[in-house]
């Protein structure tokens, strides 16, 4: 409350922004949960309605038949990213997606986001070609961001290893997956 002269006033939030007769929606990445190796099902379709999706992959050596060869995997099984102002003819959409379990959150209209610096973290990563690993999701820990190099500006928790290498663990807090990527000590500082 604000008072002005011998007036009081209460302090009113921003309207919303009213676009051709609805609100207007703020892009926001979401989780989608999918059925077991369903990720890349899931993402295919909702590419091709014209949604944003983001399936961060990794590769990995499998054994096949005695042989050994190299595979694309999902680095978070069983999620992915979608990149979208949802309102409900949105939700319904992406919702009609073979595969797809669920967008995390309670309702259409209450659905959960993953912080944009979460998602360009786990980009950047990836940009870098470091070979990150699935690692356990972590709540404590020390929260730095790297410096300089490749992952500069990328946040995690800090493992060390030894005095120069350690493990950045970098968390999707909403549905508690991590990865791990090897990196110099002396780029890290406290975030």
């Amino acid at each position: 409350m604000t008072e002005v002269g011998t007036r009081t006033f209460e302090h009113q939030p921003a309207p919303p922004v009213w676009v051709g007769g609805r609100q207007e929606k703020e892009i926001q990445w979401y989780a989608l949960w999918t059925r077991s190796h369903c990720e890349r099902l899931v993402q295919e379709q909702l590419s091709a309605e014209g949604f944003e999706t983001f399936l961060p992959e990794i590769d990995v050596w499998l054994r096949q038949r005695g042989e050994k060869r190299s595979s694309r995997v999902p680095l978070f099984p069983g999620y992915l990213f979608l990149h979208h102002a949802m309102d409900k003819a949105s939700y319904i959409a992406a919702s009609k997606a073979r595969g797809l379990v669920c967008i995390l959150g309670q309702r259409w209209d209450r659905l959960e986001s993953v912080p944009e610096h979460e998602i360009e973290s786990v980009r950047k990563v990836l940009g870098a070609r470091m070979n990150p690993v699935p690692y356990p999701y972590l709540r404590e820990g020390e929260r730095v961001r790297i410096k300089k190099g490749p992952l500069a500006g990328v946040e995690g928790i800090l493992l060390r290893i030894n005095a120069e290498r350690g493990l950045l663990v970098i968390s999707i807090d909403l549905f508690q997956r991590s990865l791990s990527v090897e990196v110099d000590c002396t780029f890290a500082a406290a975030a």
